[in-house]
């Protein structure tokens, strides 16, 4: 959403192009719930569990980059993000 509020900006871009653009807007509002959420996963889980997981964020995000934005999702990003499972999957156990 961050890359839809960018692309919204005229070529200057105005103090009132930046207060009233709804892309932008929503991408902050949904960056402060995230990061409440994360707040509260640290609050009931430990760091070397919890924060492997934000790993996953290199596959997840190009991931819907294609899906959403219709970016190029190449291969070398599908296996670096299976490393990163496996790897998160590692992390995460006993």
């Amino acid at each position: 959403m961050f890359k839809k509020a960018a692309a919204a900006l005229p070529v200057q871009p105005e103090v009132m192009d930046w207060l009233l653009n709804g892309w932008l807007i929503t991408s902050l509002a949904l960056y402060g719930i995230t990061t409440l959420g994360w707040i509260w996963i640290l609050r009931h889980a430990p760091l070397h569990l919890a924060y492997p997981f934000m790993g996953l964020a290199f596959l997840i995000v190009p991931t819907l980059a294609w899906l959403f934005l219709g970016e190029p999702l190449q291969w070398r990003t599908l296996a670096g993000g299976v490393l990163i499972v496996a790897g998160v999957a590692l992390a995460s156990t006993h």
